[in-house]
């Protein structure tokens, strides 16, 4: 796998599709993250994340069983985590805040997810 700036970094992963959330959490350590998660809630998500120090990112599905993460999102934010959303939401269906983070639509490869991770750093 091609060096990446996602090696040695702290991901939290939240997503609900457990093969989805798998799939992510392997393509992540196989490319040197140290992955946090993955969690299928936005209770558990909130839990984790409030004993978890140094997150570099988290990739967050914002529909989790139904429920909204929008909670979790903005808890992330207000601590300056960057946030990847990976979604089926369109921009409509976000609150605007969320304007500025960088989204993905489901179905969505690997690859681009591991592009966006490395974008949200390399402006930071």
């Amino acid at each position: 796998m091609p060096e990446s700036v996602v090696c040695d970094r702290r991901v939290m992963v939240v997503e609900d599709d457990y093969f989805w959330a798998d799939e992510l959490s392997r393509g992540l350590r196989q490319a040197g993250a140290a992955v946090i998660g993955p969690v299928g809630n936005v209770q558990a998500a909130l839990d984790l994340v409030r004993t978890e120090a140094n997150l570099d990112a988290a990739i967050i599905d914002m529909n989790l069983k139904g429920e909204r993460a929008d909670a979790l999102a903005d808890f992330l934010i207000e601590r300056g985590v960057p946030v990847l959303l990976v979604t089926g939401y369109d921009w409509n269906a976000l609150p605007r805040a969320y304007g500025d983070l960088k989204r993905l639509e489901k179905p969505v490869a690997f690859g681009a997810v591991l592009a966006a991770l490395d974008s949200l750093w390399l402006l930071t």
